[in-house]
């Protein structure tokens, strides 16, 4: 469980990076890089908290 948290903190610290590069360099591939990889982590963290939920329910 701590390593799920970690991996997603991980990815979200990694989509931010690709923001802070398209910011300074303007290069519109860092955008839609970091787009990609937040919208990945969103779904994975929905993911985990559904199953999380299911599983304390049963």
């Amino acid at each position: 469980m701590i390593v799920a948290r970690v991996l997603i903190l991980l990815l979200l610290l990694s989509a931010a990076l690709s923001f802070v590069l398209y910011a300074v360099t303007g290069q519109p591939r860092y955008k839609r890089v970091g787009l990609n990889i937040l919208r990945g982590t969103m779904i994975a963290g929905f993911v985990f908290f559904a199953v999380l939920i299911a599983q304390h329910l049963a």
